[in-house]
Protein backbone atom coordinates (compact mmCIF):
# COMPACT_ATOMS: atom_id res chain seq x y z
CA UNK A 1 0.00 0.00 0.00
CA UNK A 2 2.77 2.32 0.59
CA UNK A 3 4.13 1.69 -2.63
CA UNK A 4 1.01 2.52 -4.28
CA UNK A 5 0.75 5.91 -1.85
CA UNK A 6 4.57 7.24 -2.73
CA UNK A 7 3.11 6.50 -6.59
CA UNK A 8 0.25 8.43 -6.06
CA UNK A 9 1.96 11.53 -4.32
CA UNK A 10 4.76 11.42 -7.07
CA UNK A 11 2.21 11.59 -9.66
CA UNK A 12 -0.05 14.09 -7.92
CA UNK A 13 2.68 16.45 -7.38
CA UNK A 14 4.45 16.37 -10.81
CA UNK A 15 0.93 17.00 -12.36
CA UNK A 16 -1.00 20.02 -13.64
CA UNK A 17 -3.76 19.63 -11.57
CA UNK A 18 -2.05 19.96 -8.82
CA UNK A 19 -0.43 23.14 -9.89
CA UNK A 20 -3.56 24.73 -10.31
CA UNK A 21 -4.91 23.68 -7.20
CA UNK A 22 -2.09 25.05 -5.19
CA UNK A 23 -2.58 28.43 -7.15
CA UNK A 24 -6.38 28.37 -6.25
CA UNK A 25 -5.47 27.43 -2.29
CA UNK A 26 -3.00 30.67 -2.77
CA UNK A 27 -6.36 32.86 -4.17
CA UNK A 28 -8.13 31.78 -1.51
CA UNK A 29 -5.53 33.08 1.20
CA UNK A 30 -5.25 35.94 -0.65
CA UNK A 31 -8.68 36.86 -0.86
CA UNK A 32 -8.99 36.04 2.89
CA UNK A 33 -6.15 37.84 3.70
CA UNK A 34 -7.47 40.63 1.84
CA UNK A 35 -10.97 40.53 4.12
CA UNK A 36 -8.97 40.44 6.94
CA UNK A 37 -7.28 43.56 5.71
CA UNK A 38 -10.88 45.26 5.33
CA UNK A 39 -13.18 44.29 7.79
CA UNK A 40 -10.92 43.42 10.93
CA UNK A 41 -12.28 46.48 13.32
CA UNK A 42 -15.88 44.95 12.57
CA UNK A 43 -14.82 41.12 12.92
CA UNK A 44 -13.03 42.37 16.74
CA UNK A 45 -15.98 44.22 17.38
CA UNK A 46 -18.42 41.30 17.03
CA UNK A 47 -16.45 38.59 18.45
CA UNK A 48 -16.20 41.38 21.85
CA UNK A 49 -11.72 41.27 21.32
CA UNK A 50 -12.18 45.02 21.89
CA UNK A 51 -14.05 44.46 25.19
CA UNK A 52 -11.35 42.04 26.20
CA UNK A 53 -13.81 38.82 26.12
CA UNK A 54 -13.20 38.06 22.97
CA UNK A 55 -10.49 36.50 20.96
CA UNK A 56 -8.27 38.37 18.87
CA UNK A 57 -6.59 36.31 16.63
CA UNK A 58 -9.39 34.00 16.17
CA UNK A 59 -11.23 37.08 14.89
CA UNK A 60 -8.67 36.57 11.50
CA UNK A 61 -10.60 33.97 9.90
CA UNK A 62 -13.99 35.64 10.86
CA UNK A 63 -12.99 38.94 9.23
CA UNK A 64 -15.62 39.97 6.17
CA UNK A 65 -16.15 42.35 3.20
CA UNK A 66 -17.74 45.22 4.73
CA UNK A 67 -21.41 44.90 3.40
CA UNK A 68 -20.86 41.64 2.67
CA UNK A 69 -20.92 39.11 5.92
CA UNK A 70 -20.34 35.65 3.76
CA UNK A 71 -17.36 36.43 2.29
CA UNK A 72 -14.54 35.49 4.52
CA UNK A 73 -11.71 33.13 4.81
CA UNK A 74 -14.04 30.36 6.23
CA UNK A 75 -16.80 30.73 3.67
CA UNK A 76 -13.92 30.01 0.83
CA UNK A 77 -12.70 27.03 2.35
CA UNK A 78 -15.93 25.88 2.25
CA UNK A 79 -16.34 26.59 -1.37
CA UNK A 80 -12.45 25.45 -2.19
CA UNK A 81 -12.30 22.18 0.12
CA UNK A 82 -14.70 20.16 -2.15
CA UNK A 83 -13.31 21.27 -5.14
CA UNK A 84 -9.88 19.86 -4.50
CA UNK A 85 -11.29 16.67 -2.85
CA UNK A 86 -13.59 16.10 -5.96
CA UNK A 87 -10.60 16.74 -7.78
CA UNK A 88 -8.37 14.16 -6.24
CA UNK A 89 -10.79 11.56 -6.07
CA UNK A 90 -13.34 11.86 -9.37
CA UNK A 91 -10.81 9.52 -11.68
CA UNK A 92 -8.58 7.71 -8.90
CA UNK A 93 -9.98 4.12 -10.38
CA UNK A 94 -11.54 5.08 -13.68
CA UNK A 95 -8.12 6.78 -14.95
CA UNK A 96 -6.77 3.35 -14.63
CA UNK A 97 -9.20 1.30 -16.39
CA UNK A 98 -8.89 3.89 -19.28
CA UNK A 99 -5.31 4.05 -19.45
CA UNK A 100 -5.48 -0.04 -19.52
CA UNK A 101 -3.34 0.16 -16.46
CA UNK A 102 -5.16 -1.45 -13.87
CA UNK A 103 -4.25 -5.23 -14.85
CA UNK A 104 -1.00 -4.57 -14.77
CA UNK A 105 -1.00 -2.77 -11.58
CA UNK A 106 -2.58 -5.83 -9.73
CA UNK A 107 -0.17 -8.08 -12.12
CA UNK A 108 2.31 -6.65 -9.58
CA UNK A 109 2.84 -7.80 -5.96
CA UNK A 110 0.00 -5.24 -4.87
CA UNK A 111 -3.14 -6.01 -3.13
CA UNK A 112 -6.31 -4.91 -4.92
CA UNK A 113 -7.62 -3.10 -1.45
CA UNK A 114 -3.98 -1.41 -1.02
CA UNK A 115 -4.53 0.29 -4.47
CA UNK A 116 -8.19 2.05 -2.74
CA UNK A 117 -6.35 2.44 -0.18
CA UNK A 118 -3.19 4.34 -0.96
CA UNK A 119 -5.23 6.32 -3.56
CA UNK A 120 -7.36 8.02 -0.77
CA UNK A 121 -4.46 8.14 1.73
CA UNK A 122 -2.59 9.96 -1.09
CA UNK A 123 -5.29 12.06 -1.70
CA UNK A 124 -5.66 12.67 2.11
CA UNK A 125 -2.04 13.93 2.53
CA UNK A 126 -2.35 16.06 -0.33
CA UNK A 127 -5.57 17.60 1.07
CA UNK A 128 -4.08 18.14 4.51
CA UNK A 129 -0.77 20.32 2.91
CA UNK A 130 -3.03 22.20 0.73
CA UNK A 131 -5.31 23.16 3.39
CA UNK A 132 -2.49 24.00 5.94
CA UNK A 133 -0.55 25.72 3.78
CA UNK A 134 -4.14 28.52 3.50
CA UNK A 135 -4.54 27.98 6.86
CA UNK A 136 -0.86 29.08 8.13
CA UNK A 137 -0.20 31.75 5.11
CA UNK A 138 -3.42 33.67 6.67
CA UNK A 139 -2.75 33.02 10.10
CA UNK A 140 0.78 34.41 9.81
CA UNK A 141 -0.34 37.56 7.62
CA UNK A 142 -2.65 37.96 9.87
CA UNK A 143 -1.02 37.87 13.11
CA UNK A 144 1.76 40.20 11.19
CA UNK A 145 -1.25 42.27 10.17
CA UNK A 146 -2.71 42.73 14.21
CA UNK A 147 0.22 42.46 16.23
CA UNK A 148 -1.27 40.11 19.35
CA UNK A 149 0.31 36.76 19.61
CA UNK A 150 -2.51 33.93 20.41
CA UNK A 151 -3.58 32.11 22.84
CA UNK A 152 -3.60 28.35 23.70
CA UNK A 153 -7.05 27.98 23.54
CA UNK A 154 -7.06 29.60 20.21
CA UNK A 155 -4.50 27.57 18.71
CA UNK A 156 -6.50 24.69 20.03
CA UNK A 157 -9.70 25.78 18.27
CA UNK A 158 -7.41 26.44 15.27
CA UNK A 159 -6.15 22.87 14.97
CA UNK A 160 -9.69 21.25 15.60
CA UNK A 161 -10.95 23.82 12.16
CA UNK A 162 -8.18 22.32 10.85
CA UNK A 163 -9.10 18.71 11.58
CA UNK A 164 -12.48 18.94 11.06
CA UNK A 165 -11.62 21.12 7.23
CA UNK A 166 -9.70 18.06 6.55
CA UNK A 167 -12.56 15.55 7.43
CA UNK A 168 -15.02 17.60 5.15
CA UNK A 169 -12.23 17.40 2.24
CA UNK A 170 -12.30 13.72 2.86
CA UNK A 171 -16.06 13.30 2.32
CA UNK A 172 -15.79 14.96 -0.67
CA UNK A 173 -12.92 12.77 -1.96
CA UNK A 174 -15.04 9.32 -0.81
CA UNK A 175 -17.77 10.75 -2.57
CA UNK A 176 -15.88 11.43 -5.95
CA UNK A 177 -13.58 8.03 -5.43
CA UNK A 178 -17.20 6.00 -5.27
CA UNK A 179 -18.55 8.18 -8.42
CA UNK A 180 -15.03 6.93 -9.97
CA UNK A 181 -15.74 3.19 -8.89
CA UNK A 182 -19.32 3.02 -10.00
CA UNK A 183 -18.60 5.43 -13.25
CA UNK A 184 -16.45 3.96 -16.30
CA UNK A 185 -15.72 7.61 -17.96
CA UNK A 186 -14.40 10.26 -15.91
CA UNK A 187 -16.76 12.99 -16.86
CA UNK A 188 -19.56 10.90 -15.33
CA UNK A 189 -17.54 10.89 -11.66
CA UNK A 190 -16.69 14.49 -12.20
CA UNK A 191 -20.47 15.82 -12.96
CA UNK A 192 -22.07 13.48 -10.40
CA UNK A 193 -20.11 15.64 -7.36
CA UNK A 194 -20.45 18.90 -8.46
CA UNK A 195 -23.72 19.10 -8.69
CA UNK A 196 -24.11 17.36 -5.77
CA UNK A 197 -21.82 19.98 -4.15
CA UNK A 198 -23.90 22.92 -5.95
CA UNK A 199 -27.02 20.89 -4.98
CA UNK A 200 -25.85 20.96 -1.12
CA UNK A 201 -24.28 24.30 -1.11
CA UNK A 202 -27.78 26.05 -2.09
CA UNK A 203 -29.64 24.31 0.38
CA UNK A 204 -27.87 26.50 2.81
CA UNK A 205 -29.99 29.64 1.92
CA UNK A 206 -32.78 27.22 0.28
CA UNK A 207 -33.51 24.75 2.36
CA UNK A 208 -35.90 27.07 4.96
CA UNK A 209 -38.19 27.56 1.97
CA UNK A 210 -39.54 24.19 2.30
CA UNK A 211 -40.67 25.34 5.97
CA UNK A 212 -42.03 28.59 6.30
CA UNK A 213 -42.66 30.53 9.91
CA UNK A 214 -45.91 31.86 10.29
CA UNK A 215 -45.86 34.57 12.18
CA UNK A 216 -49.29 34.79 13.46
CA UNK A 217 -48.76 31.70 15.00
CA UNK A 218 -48.28 31.31 19.15
CA UNK A 219 -44.10 31.43 19.88
CA UNK A 220 -43.42 28.18 20.57
CA UNK A 221 -45.13 27.13 17.10
CA UNK A 222 -42.74 29.54 15.59
CA UNK A 223 -40.32 27.59 17.36
CA UNK A 224 -40.92 24.02 16.46
CA UNK A 225 -41.55 25.63 13.12
CA UNK A 226 -37.62 27.15 13.37
CA UNK A 227 -36.26 23.66 14.78
CA UNK A 228 -37.65 22.13 11.59
CA UNK A 229 -36.14 24.56 9.29
CA UNK A 230 -32.78 23.57 11.53
CA UNK A 231 -32.86 19.77 10.89
CA UNK A 232 -33.59 20.11 7.33
CA UNK A 233 -30.47 22.41 6.57
CA UNK A 234 -28.84 20.01 8.46
CA UNK A 235 -29.27 17.60 5.62
CA UNK A 236 -26.43 19.06 3.49
CA UNK A 237 -22.91 18.03 4.93
CA UNK A 238 -21.84 21.81 4.19
CA UNK A 239 -24.23 23.13 6.41
CA UNK A 240 -22.97 20.97 9.25
CA UNK A 241 -19.36 22.31 8.31
CA UNK A 242 -20.54 25.58 8.30
CA UNK A 243 -22.46 25.16 11.56
CA UNK A 244 -19.30 23.48 13.17
CA UNK A 245 -16.67 26.25 12.51
CA UNK A 246 -19.51 28.88 13.13
CA UNK A 247 -19.23 28.01 16.69
CA UNK A 248 -15.16 26.98 16.66
CA UNK A 249 -13.80 30.29 15.10
CA UNK A 250 -16.91 32.28 17.16
CA UNK A 251 -16.43 31.35 21.00
CA UNK A 252 -19.58 33.96 21.72
CA UNK A 253 -21.95 32.09 20.30
CA UNK A 254 -23.87 31.08 22.87
CA UNK A 255 -25.78 27.77 21.06
CA UNK A 256 -26.92 26.69 18.10
CA UNK A 257 -30.44 26.18 16.96
CA UNK A 258 -33.36 28.32 18.29
CA UNK A 259 -32.48 30.08 21.96
CA UNK A 260 -35.78 31.32 23.52
CA UNK A 261 -35.72 34.99 25.43
CA UNK A 262 -36.27 32.75 28.93
CA UNK A 263 -33.06 31.02 27.86
CA UNK A 264 -31.09 33.63 26.41
CA UNK A 265 -32.08 35.63 30.19
CA UNK A 266 -29.87 32.39 32.10
CA UNK A 267 -26.52 32.94 29.85
CA UNK A 268 -23.45 34.20 31.08
CA UNK A 269 -22.77 37.03 28.44
CA UNK A 270 -18.97 35.37 28.29
CA UNK A 271 -17.82 33.20 25.57
CA UNK A 272 -17.65 28.99 25.83
CA UNK A 273 -15.38 27.77 26.93
CA UNK A 274 -13.15 24.72 24.57
CA UNK A 275 -15.27 22.11 25.96
CA UNK A 276 -18.10 23.34 25.89
CA UNK A 277 -17.90 24.75 22.21
CA UNK A 278 -16.74 21.08 21.04
CA UNK A 279 -20.05 19.66 22.79
CA UNK A 280 -21.80 22.37 20.71
CA UNK A 281 -20.61 20.48 17.41
CA UNK A 282 -19.83 17.16 18.38
CA UNK A 283 -22.41 16.19 16.42
CA UNK A 284 -21.23 17.73 13.41
CA UNK A 285 -18.02 16.14 13.68
CA UNK A 286 -19.39 12.35 14.10
CA UNK A 287 -22.00 12.91 11.14
CA UNK A 288 -18.97 14.61 8.74
CA UNK A 289 -17.23 11.28 9.84
CA UNK A 290 -19.56 9.03 9.65
CA UNK A 291 -20.49 10.40 5.82
CA UNK A 292 -16.97 9.77 5.17
CA UNK A 293 -16.38 5.92 6.42
CA UNK A 294 -19.35 5.30 4.79
CA UNK A 295 -19.02 6.79 1.06
CA UNK A 296 -15.29 5.58 1.65
CA UNK A 297 -16.79 2.20 3.07
CA UNK A 298 -18.82 1.57 -0.40
CA UNK A 299 -16.22 2.44 -2.92
CA UNK A 300 -14.20 0.14 -1.33
CA UNK A 301 -16.58 -2.72 -1.41
CA UNK A 302 -17.79 -1.99 -5.16
CA UNK A 303 -13.88 -1.87 -6.28
CA UNK A 304 -13.06 -5.29 -4.12
CA UNK A 305 -16.13 -7.17 -6.04
CA UNK A 306 -15.22 -5.61 -9.37
CA UNK A 307 -13.95 -7.81 -11.87
CA UNK A 308 -10.69 -6.59 -13.40
CA UNK A 309 -9.92 -8.04 -17.11
CA UNK A 310 -6.52 -7.95 -18.45
CA UNK A 311 -6.37 -6.02 -21.72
Amino acid sequence: MFAIVRKELADCFNSVRFFVLFLLVLLASGLGLYAVQQGIHTALQQSQAITENGFVFLAIFTSSFPGLSFLNFAMVITIIVPIIGIAMGFDAINSERTGRTMSRLLSQPVYRDGVINGKFIAGLITITLMIGTAILLVAGYGLRMIGVPPTSEEIIRLFFYFVITIVYGAFWMGLAMLCSVIFRRAAGSLLIPIVLFLIFFAWMFLGSVFVPVDSSATINVQIQQLNLQETLLRISPVYLFQEALYVLLNPVVMGLGVISSAQAAYMVPNPLNLGQSLLSVWPHIVGLISLSVVFFAISYVVFMKQEIRAT
